[in-house]
């Protein structure tokens, strides 16, 4: 990254940052600070205009719900990844050219949304209605009578955990003269006609209080219930029509989606044009921006300042400055970025670990599934995905790292000869009474477990020990080598000496000669780490930090053997697939056979190949994030941001990109 610093004349401002934006390389920084310096402060003043950002906004808002209508109620069938359509900048402007007439369909959509809603808000209060007038269907008086002279009609309903008839009986007490009818009951409430004496009023209230009776009125209505609820019901009818014929009028505008996609990415970019000024700061004449830009991109960004006639500086960044990441990787590592993504970024002093770990992730990938038809499964599906959408960002990543692991697990899976389990030779004995063993090109895990899990251990180690290179040469390029040579190298004596001198004891693999130089390793790195493991402490701290720094060698153990989740996943996959074969096995051949093969198969590898592959991924993350990148690893960047295109819908292409 390099730091960039322009000066340019205001009228030259908008054109320019139109072309900022369409080369997307260009980190523009907000410049805060300066303008709480006394010195900058009475020079400059902040650019940017809020409220015009917040008019791009409220356009945006609506064109936003006006797509979302369309896509509602399309019966366009949608893509199973929705991916952003590629246009060339001729094609977007000649789009862009009608963008009044664009505007007037989303306004045309969002009245017919409007209207929608309203019907739909009818629609509800009608149905709201009849519910409630449902329990009164046997009330036989018009709603609208409330009162004669002497008599106050009142409806209501007590809990249902009243007793309705102890109920009747106190108001009867209290208020001999009032009538009372049990119109209907349901599982909350019980409902009642009252006919109230009005001399009688106050006594029957105490009743009506004591019971928790509430009121319940219906001045929208009147005549009687039943006529009412045939009312509602009739509304509802004619609502449910008219919304029908809006959702048809809604759909005959789905031809226009694309166009407003079109303005809703046009409006997007033109608010983040406006937004963007915010981190500009201008005099009455000039403005001034800062940023970062990746050095394989200083030369084109150059040429445009040079065109648009603005004074620059690009320049490195200085030591220990902090800058924004970007990962640039090749063509097989690039998708494995997605791994480093997922923990987080590398420090910008740092290292990026990802060329360093992508072949072992898909190595242990494949080991953990270690089934060649399963790898195929994945191989294809994800080439598939690959060629059917245009996939773009993390998702590309994912899906072309997927694609290597598929192919890292047919490798394994004729490594182990692992087709569906043993699938092959369970059908030819089940169905054809024939004995088919397709052999293993190496060895079958299944039968011999430890040799893989003495190769997961061997692994493991060499995954570990380049995780202590990669740390011994951050050391050197920070300029500290023998930090080097006293956390990593003494490490790397002790550790491989002990591997030559236990393997020339206790399994007898080498001779006098390796294994005493093994021992001499060992004793040289062990003394290096006691001398040096406590430098940075003072007095006995130095003894004690090197008995410390000595003691981690239980972690380096512990660490190796984290590396049997090799063996334990693979096994797991085959041991599964082994008993779905065998259950699709146990009806015999015939066509009954067949058929609870078939089940088995598809039930029972489908389920083996889901959640395998999920703890492939898992596990395989797992032994980056904590074996590997905790030897060395420096995290805590923050990702390059361009300012760019930043559009939902389209991608504009452009031959310079």
């Amino acid at each position: 990254m390099e730091k960039l610093t322009v000066i340019g004349l205001s009228k030259d401002r908008d054109s320019l940052m139109e072309e900022l934006m369409r080369l997307g390389v260009v980190q523009i920084t907000a410049q805060d600070a300066k303008l709480t310096d006394d010195e900058w402060r009475e020079l400059v003043a902040a650019d940017g205009n809020e409220e015009a950002v917040a008019k791009w906004e409220g356009q945006i808002s609506r064109v936003a719900q006006a797509i979302e209508t369309l896509q509602k109620y399309s019966d366009m069938k949608k893509p199973l990844i929705r991916t952003r359509l590629a246009v060339r900048q001729r094609d977007f402007d000649r789009v862009m050219d009608r963008e009044v007439e664009i505007r007037k369909k989303a306004d045309h959509v969002l009245s017919l949304s409007d209207q929608l809603t309203e019907v739909k808000n009818r629609i509800n209060r009608a149905e709201t209605q009849k519910l409630s007038l449902l329990p009164w269907k046997d009330y036989d008086l018009p709603l609208s009578l409330t009162e004669t002279k002497t008599v106050r009609v009142v409806l209501g309903a007590i809990p249902a955990a009243s007793d309705p008839e102890v109920f009747r009986s106190e108001l009867e007490e209290k208020a001999p003269d009032t009538e009372s009818e049990l119109v209907g009951s349901d599982k909350d409430q019980h409902y009642f006609a009252l006919f109230l004496l009005k001399a009688e009023e106050e006594k029957a209230n105490e009743v009506l209080r004591d019971f928790s009776f509430s009121r319940i009125a219906f001045p929208e209505f009147e005549g009687m219930v039943s006529q009412c609820i045939e009312s509602c019901e009739k509304e509802t009818e004619e609502l449910l029509q008219q919304e029908s014929e809006l959702i048809k009028l809604i759909k005959t505008e789905e031809q226009y989606e694309p166009d407003l996609e079109f303005l809703h990415d046009g409006l997007i970019m033109k608010r983040d044009r406006q937004k963007i000024r915010s981190r500009l700061l201008k005099t009455d004449s000039v403005f001034y921006l800062e940023g970062w830009v990746p050095r394989m991109a200083v030369d084109r960004v150059e040429m445009l300042l040079r065109v648009k006639e603005c004074w620059y500086e690009a320049v490195e960044a200085r030591k220990g400055e902090e800058t924004p990441v970007l990962l640039l990787n090749n063509a097989f590592n690039s998708p494995f970025e997605s791994v480093t993504r997922l923990y987080a970024l590398p420090d910008s002093r740092g290292l990026d670990p990802t060329p360093f770990f992508s072949f072992f992730y898909a190595l242990f990938f494949g080991m953990m599934l270690s089934d060649a038809a399963y790898g195929l499964i994945i191989t294809i599906a994800t080439l598939i995905i690959k060629k059917k959408f245009r996939l773009e960002g993390m998702m590309k990543k994912m899906i072309s790292m997927f694609f290597y692991c598929g192919i890292a697990t047919m490798f394994w899976g004729v490594m182990f000869g692992g087709y569906f389990g043993d699938l092959i030779t369970v059908v030819a004995d089940t169905f054809f009474g024939k004995e088919v063993v397709i052999q293993p090109l190496w060895f079958n895990p299944l039968e011999d477990p430890m040799t893989l899990l003495i190769f997961s251990f061997i692994l493991g180690t060499i995954h570990l020990f380049l995780g202590m290179g990669l740390s011994a040469y951050m050391s050197v390029k920070d300029g500290r080598p023998l930090d080097a040579l006293f956390d990593v190298g003494f490490w790397y004596l002790l550790l491989v000496g002990l591997v030559m001198f236990l393997c020339g004891k206790m399994a007898g693999l080498l001779g006098p000669v390796p294994t005493n130089i093994g021992m001499w390793m060992a004793v040289i790195g062990a003394v290096g780490i006691l001398l040096t493991g406590g430098r940075d402490k003072k007095g006995f701290g130095r003894i004690t930090g090197g008995l410390g720094s000595l003691y981690n060698i239980t972690s380096y153990l512990s660490d190796v053997l984290s590396y049997s989740r090799l063996l334990a996943l693979g096994l797991a996959t085959g041991v599964i697939s082994t008993v779905f074969n065998t259950l699709g096995s146990l009806a015999g051949g015939g066509v009954l056979g067949m058929f609870a093969m078939l089940i088995a198969f598809v039930v029972g590898h489908t389920y083996n190949l889901a959640i395998n592959s999920l703890g492939s991924f898992v596990h395989s993350c797992r032994l980056q994030y904590v074996e590997f990148f905790g030897k060395f690893y420096e995290s805590g960047g923050e990702a390059f941001d361009p300012f760019s295109e930043n559009t939902k819908y389209i991608q504009i292409l452009r031959e310079e990109k």
